[in-house]
């Protein structure tokens, strides 16, 4: 597997399912961690059940507009961080230190804009899909491509950042000496998980759509920073810490840098960081379905404005414990005698198998963590594909016949895409995948940036295109900068792409209102 490291160390712990290719099993570990699971998804169905009463079609898309702007704020905090997140934030802090934090301030603006500038358009125009706005301003091709992009990346990248949480429960929960005897057999258990949870993610959005989320969000942001926080009581524990000696630890450390001030080529210069974080904000929030569709569901503009608000501010206190847990597990590392890990994404991962096999609660406490996680991301893009194939591009929002049978299509989709990763099996192709979702908002950016600040016609017919070629642009330019200077682009592609695509439907036809 991809993670050497992980796989020996799973292959010298108790909590291997499989300790032979006859599966003599250890049995009280796996079954604790079952009956766990078993009591996070009977909540989940509990919550589906209570929403799912009378649900209609206007239930399942905009939870009838009556969702108390206080929860859906809790549950978009969680739902913006998935398990890849979980894993990769904390291991930052050895590469980049806690710059990050620079991109989460940028987050704040970004949200601010979305929730004076986005939010009342979308009110104003009562929409239940963001993208019918492009139909309305520019033309019917600029509004079937805005969504046909949101379709493509929402589903690559939602199925990739399933697919690495079903690839790290198999690694720290469900099977590891089973892959060094029969990898038939393992890949087999990896599709079975992967079908279970997906079905178990379908059954309990299937009636009250969004209205279940908004709820379920809730219950999924309280078990993932409740395990966050549990394992950083756990960390300072093996440290020997108190609360004082951790902030102090972490404010004294090396890697605690947060601002680079002083070199303009770095990726991680403050207004580099700072300007890409708005913009990120902007597109991956205010103009992705997935993301708008619960703030869609408050009852008024100003809810949606309180919430939007109120989650922005939390993103950056949220980020800031995960990089102090990075950096209170490299302390660990470093007073246990061990090798850090070769890859920042292993430095959770190794420390849980490594704990678990004298502390088996951490292993719990993570793999609930980790499923939190990963049903909070993979239901809502569930819900938000389903709503914008039925609304955009099939044109019939009161079908109820087809939202069912497109939603069971959806989850199959899903299905299908995290399989074919699985057999792709290749880190640099699940990289090269989430590019291409990265390259695939910029032409959202441009689209409604050209509709909310001119009063241009552009020409619809052209929209396409000009879509098409602006990440290609994109992608040649920073290929040609790169092999003349050496430096490639990061962040700021987003905005070179957006720009392109406003550039180009600016030029596409010169008419005015």
């Amino acid at each position: 597997m991809k993670s050497e490291k992980i796989a020996v160390a799973i292959e010298n712990s108790q909590f291997s399912i499989f300790n032979s290719q006859f599966y003599q099993v250890p049995l009280q570990p796996i079954m604790t961690m079952i009956a766990i699971v078993l009591c996070y998804f009977a909540l989940l169905f509990a919550i589906s059940r209570w929403t799912g009463r009378r649900a209609t079609n206007q239930t399942f898309y905009r939870a009838d507009r009556q969702s108390p702007w206080y929860m859906v704020a809790i549950g978009m905090v969680g739902a913006s961080i998935s398990g890849v997140t979980f894993i990769s934030v904390p291991g930052m802090v050895n590469s980049i230190g806690m710059t990050y934090l620079q991109t989460c301030m940028g987050f704040i603006v970004g949200y601010v804009v979305i929730a004076f500038v986005l939010l009342p358009l979308y009110y104003r125009l009562n929409l239940t899909t963001i993208y019918s706005y492009l139909g309305q301003r520019i033309g019917q091709r600029a509004y079937k491509t805005g969504a046909s992009f949101f379709l493509l990346s929402k589903m690559t990248g939602a199925a990739v950042r399933f697919y690495v949480v079903c690839w790290i429960l198999m690694e720290c929960g469900l099977s590891s000496s089973l892959g060094k005897g029969s990898t038939s057999s393992n890949d087999l258990l990896f599709a079975v998980v992967v079908v279970i949870m997906m079905l178990l993610i379908w059954l309990y959005t299937r009636r009250g759509g969004i209205k279940t989320l908004v709820w379920t969000d809730v219950l999924q942001t309280v078990c993932l920073f409740g395990t966050l926080l549990l394992i950083i009581y756990k960390v300072m524990g093996d440290l020997d810490m108190t609360t004082g000696d951790a902030v102090t630890a972490i404010y004294h450390s090396e890697l605690s840098r947060v601002f680079v001030m002083d070199d303009w080529f770095s990726k991680q210069y403050f207004w580099k960081q700072f300007l890409s974080g708005a913009f990120i904000a902007i597109v991956m929030t205010g103009l992705d379905q997935d993301m708008m569709q619960k703030n869609l569901t408050c009852r008024s503009l100003r809810d949606a404005q309180k919430d939007m608000c109120t989650y922005g501010v939390a993103f950056l206190p949220a980020n800031l414990l995960f990089l102090s847990l990075g950096v209170l597990l490299t302390l660990w590392y470093q007073q246990q005698g061990l090798t850090m890990p070769a890859k920042g994404d292993e430095l959770l991962s190794v420390y849980v198998v490594h704990t678990s096999t004298v502390f088996p609660l951490v292993s719990y406490i993570f793999i609930l963590g980790m499923v939190a996680a990963a049903f909070s991301s993979a239901d809502s893009a569930l819900t938000a594909l389903t709503t914008s194939y039925c609304v955009d591009i099939c044109g019939r929002a009161d079908d109820e016949r087809l939202r069912r049978r497109v939603h069971i299509g959806m989850a199959a989709i899903f299905v299908v895409f995290i399989l074919l990763f699985k057999v792709l099996n290749s880190t640099s192709v699940i990289d090269a995948i989430y590019i291409l979702c990265s390259y695939t908002y910029g032409p959202l950016l441009g689209l409604f940036a050209f509709g909310l600040l001119t009063k241009r016609h552009a020409n619809d017919r052209m929209v396409p295109y000009i879509c098409l070629a602006s990440p290609v642009i994109c992608y040649l330019l920073d290929m040609m900068v790169g092999q003349l200077t050496g430096y490639h682009f990061g962040y700021e592609l987003l905005m070179l792409n957006g720009l392109f695509t406003f550039l180009g439907l600016w030029l596409s036809k010169r008419q005015l209102h």
